[in-house]
């Protein structure tokens, strides 16, 4: 059997670049047993790079907890007070990829909720795909009651996905957003020049894990209406075109598209005109209580604390149970 190499599995996903002992391991063993070479390359397309926990630095000087997603444990940051933000990072990323927008979350008044995904950073799992992004994304914000997200990569397709499937938020940001797996899946299946029959062997097994065939997690199929969107992409992204961003923000009704020159597909993160603008398209978009201040909790909520607290204070019969 193929031992599905975590660092492999990203350079070949991203880069298509796959090593020679690789292709000719694929290549052997798809001539005389397709049905493992095509279970081999199942686990390689879902597996990460895990960066190690002890080499890289903490998101923030946050709260840190522990969220439960299915069989998985997300490790997850809080720093600040106010309506929750969720701040996702992408495929082979982690939760200290998105540190850019902390500060100016929390300056906003929010808390900035950062956490690593399924198979990533200090999380559990060793496979995972886009609609285990989108599931890690709909816990989290469950269980800190989100009210917006921005999101980098696979990150804002598993976001797009999660508030397709349901997830309610007042605003969403995607930075360099995938349209869908299928570009990424042919790319994969080239670089390591699989025969024919492992290849669509491989298509195979991937589409009943996940229960639906690759077109149709295409973004631009799948939109999120009423949820304001706003997507953010470079021209002279190598990992993940330009042209994704664009039909993604064409589909999503209102969205609107912000194209950038010479930052890339990482580099936009750290861009202080992308973090700004879209820290205020989510703040100007918060939803607000009659009296004007920002509401937190989950979608339904429909006044803030302040309030809350107010009405049980001076309304006996919220307290009090008549005999």
């Amino acid at each position: 059997m193929l031992d599905p190499q975590s660092n492999i599995s990203t350079n070949v996903r991203s880069t298509g670049a796959a090593p020679l002992p690789l292709r000719l391991a694929f290549t052997a063993l798809g001539a005389i047993a397709p049905s493992l070479a095509a279970r081999a390359g199942e686990r390689l397309f879902l597996r990460p790079r895990r960066h190690a926990v002890r080499a890289r630095p903490r998101p923030q000087d946050g709260e840190a907890f522990v969220v439960p997603c299915g069989r998985e444990r997300l490790v997850a940051w809080r720093t600040g007070e106010g309506p929750a933000v969720l701040l996702v990072h992408g495929w082979s990323g982690r939760a200290s990829q998105l540190t850019p927008f902390v500060e100016p979350v929390v300056a906003a008044g929010c808390t900035a909720i950062t956490f690593d995904a399924p198979a990533h950073g200090a999380s559990t799992g060793r496979l995972t795909s886009g609609i285990g992004f989108a599931e890690a994304v709909s816990a989290v914000a469950r269980h800190v009651g989100a009210r917006a997200a921005i999101a980098h990569s696979l990150g804002g397709a598993g976001l797009a996905w999660a508030i397709a499937g349901g997830l309610r938020l007042d605003a969403a940001v995607l930075v360099a957003p995938p349209r869908g797996p299928v570009e990424f899946f042919d790319r994969f299946c080239d670089a390591l020049e699989l025969r024919p029959e492992v290849r669509d062997a491989t298509r195979a097994r991937l589409e009943r894990r996940l229960g639906l065939v690759l077109e149709e997690f295409d973004l631009s199929r799948r939109t999120g209406p009423g949820t304001p969107l706003l997507v953010f992409h470079d021209r002279d992204d190598r990992e993940v075109p330009w042209r994704d961003g664009h039909d993604i923000a064409r589909a999503w009704p209102g969205a609107e598209l912000v194209s950038t020159t010479g930052l890339g597909h990482r580099r936009i993160l750290r861009d202080a005109a992308v973090t700004r603008r879209a820290v205020s398209f989510v703040e100007d978009r918060l939803a607000r209580c009659a009296c004007g201040r920002r509401i937190s909790g989950p979608d339904g909520t429909r006044e803030c604390s302040q309030c809350a607290l107010e009405r049980e204070l001076w309304d006996q019969s919220s307290r009090w149970v008549r005999a």
